[in-house]
């Protein structure tokens, strides 16, 4: 299994919104290169759940219970037949009692080549191995 990190506005969806829900559609990608990883998801894969904007934090661990599968406000497939803008269905696992925030991601010399690093304005992402393992630890879980 992979793991995941996915990016939401908390101002938008918030993962305490998600605990509220326990369920919900992950819509609103649009970077090709995110609509990759989010068309690589499998069902039992886990995402980190971080908080863009003021938060800038992960705030959750969710896991991918339904596949990538077209998004029903933009319908369409690519090419390939795969579904243009791919949506895929998280529930939440746990928050985290403290958040892991960016400082603290970046101050780790372990993450200098991590996407959410290099990479900022990706808004879902795979998270090495070895750096889900260092994330877990740090976060608590």
């Amino acid at each position: 299994m992979t793991t995941y990190l996915v990016k939401t506005e908390p101002s938008t969806y918030a993962f305490a919104d998600l605990i509220r829900d326990k369920r919900t559609a992950w819509t609103g990608v649009s970077n090709p290169a995110a609509l990759i990883h989010l068309r690589q998801m499998r069902a039992g894969d886990e995402c980190f759940v971080y908080h863009t904007g003021d938060d800038k934090a992960i705030a959750g661990l969710a896991i991918v219970k339904r596949e990538p599968y077209e998004d029903p406000e933009r319908p369409g497939r690519t090419p390939e037949g795969e579904p243009k803008f791919a949506v895929v269905d998280l529930a939440p696992v746990r928050a985290l009692k403290t958040p892991l925030t960016l400082k603290m991601i970046k101050g780790d010399r372990r993450f200098a080549e991590f996407a959410l690093v290099k990479q900022s304005r990706l808004s879902v992402m795979p998270v090495p191995t070895e750096l889900d393992g260092i994330i877990r630890e740090l976060a608590g879980l």
